[in-house]
């Protein structure tokens, strides 16, 4: 059988070529495509109890109730030996028959987060050594999942969040100091099921794929320690701009997480079900079919937003006038998880900050590093749907961009300056929206060079 022609790259469309990559690399990681081969062939002796905490944990929940149908039976669930508790973002519940489904709030923690927490723990106290629990984390869980550690409040925890999200600490950071703020996360959840068997799904949104670092491992031994933590927060400088009681709980032992050789974690297994490589590679296949060469950079690129936005646009600058690395047509495609770093004006007044998130911030950086290149368009958007705290995913360029921003009174340094990336692209009307999208494998980065 021969394959179709892709088509004469002077007919694409770019915009609809990014916007069909970005729907495959969000499609090739759908919990309901990638559960099933990861669970047991036989149902546990016990219960199954299942828990989860993240933005795509109600989709993997739907799509494990299904998958267990499949591989056990629906006798076992009709049997009232399936029951559990998954905590998601508001707006991404989906119904589950079985399993109940709690909302919170991202990316800062709320009282239904903690009321989240709660009752997970409620879902695996007393269990026996006949139970499994499987537990189904996603990105998103740090902020879903809160217990605040002893002599915490859920307002401490909130000024923690607010301080490191904005500090231009990395996710590894921000999960670290988490894990040693928690009544839950660092493996405390996981030693909390002792002595059931736990086996934990992962669907990674961080660079590296660590599952420690994803939801800051609820369910994950954690080598890390307090002294960790505690020079974490000394580097962004946040020791002395938090509410002392954080200080004071890095200097308790309940602090410390429950390290990997715990004897509570013995027999429990991790797998990671969906990678934000596996995106990329999904949309490499499209771009492949449409005649355009993909390229995919890494999956983990992190660094300043604004700085990551450069080199990506100094290498389709390269492409598109030097043919180095490759000739167009072609698509530079990249993942990882950029940071976003607000610095007071030097003169001391007031900051106007806008609308803005790590992905449309990387977009706007890149595009006035283009400066109108032609050839180059762009995607640059989150998985999840999610840039920021705004219900956009990300952002569309063209080499037109700056023109129509400057006819339009948009200045782009200045709408960069004030992170106001949402603000600048919607002006524009090239804003992505999606919507949930059920799924969370982290920042997604198209630059298409055509000829």
């Amino acid at each position: 059988m021969s394959l179709p022609t892709p088509p004469a790259t002077s007919t694409l469309d770019p915009r609809a070529l990014l916007r069909d990559m970005f729907q495959a690399a969000v499609a090739r990681v759908q919990p309901r495509r990638c559960i099933a081969p990861h669970l047991p062939a036989q149902p546990p002796v016990g219960r199954t109890v299942v828990i989860g905490a993240g933005k795509g944990s109600a989709a993997m929940a739907q799509a494990l109730e299904e998958a267990l149908d499949a591989a056990w039976g629906p006798a076992y669930a009709a049997s009232g030996r399936l029951s559990g508790t998954v905590v998601t973002r508001y707006g991404y519940a989906v119904p589950c028959r079985h399993l109940r489904i709690i909302e919170a709030a991202h990316p800062v923690p709320d009282d239904a987060s903690l009321a989240a927490a709660q009752a997970l723990q409620a879902t695996v106290a007393g269990l026996s050594a006949d139970d499994l629990v499987i537990a189904l984390i996603s990105g998103g869980g740090s902020s879903l999942l809160v217990a605040p550690g002893p002599g915490l409040t859920l307002a401490d925890k909130q000024a923690v969040n607010r301080a490191l999200l904005a500090s231009g600490a990395t996710i590894s950071e921000m999960n670290c100091v988490r894990r040693h703020l928690s009544a839950i996360k660092g493996g405390r959840l996981a030693a909390a099921c002792a002595p059931a068997r736990v086996l934990t799904l992962v669907v990674s949104d961080v660079p590296g794929d660590r599952p420690v670092d994803i939801a800051s491992g609820p369910t994950v031994g954690d080598a890390s320690t307090t002294a960790d933590a505690r020079a974490i927060l000394a580097r962004y400088g946040l020791l002395a701009t938090l509410p002392p009681a954080v200080a004071a709980l890095l200097d308790r032992p309940e602090a410390e997480s429950v390290p990997p050789g715990d004897p509570r974690l013995a027999g429990h297994a991790v797998r990671l079900i969906a990678t934000p490589q596996q995106a990329l590679e999904a949309a490499a296949e499209v771009a492949r079919a449409a005649g355009v060469t993909p390229v995919i950079l890494g999956d983990s690129l992190e660094g300043e937003a604004r700085d990551v936005g450069q080199v990506l646009a100094a290498i389709a600058r390269q492409a598109a006038t030097r043919g180095q690395p490759l000739t167009g047509p072609c698509v530079l495609l990249s993942g990882g998880e950029t940071t976003v770093t607000f610095r007071p004006p030097a003169d001391g007044s007031a900051p106007d900050w806008g609308r803005g998130g790590r992905n449309v911030e990387c977009l706007l950086a890149a595009a006035l590093a283009l400066d109108g290149q032609p050839g180059v368009w762009g995607l640059m958007a989150d998985t999840d749907g999610v840039d920021g705290v705004e219900e956009v995913a990300g952002a569309f360029l063209t080499p037109d961009t700056l023109t129509r921003a400057w006819a339009l009174g948009r200045p782009p340094r200045q709408s960069l300056d004030r992170h106001d990336g949402h603000g600048f692209f919607g002006a524009l009307g090239d804003a992505l929206v999606t919507g949930p999208t059920m799924t969370n494998v982290n920042d997604f980065r198209a630059l298409l060079v055509m000829p």
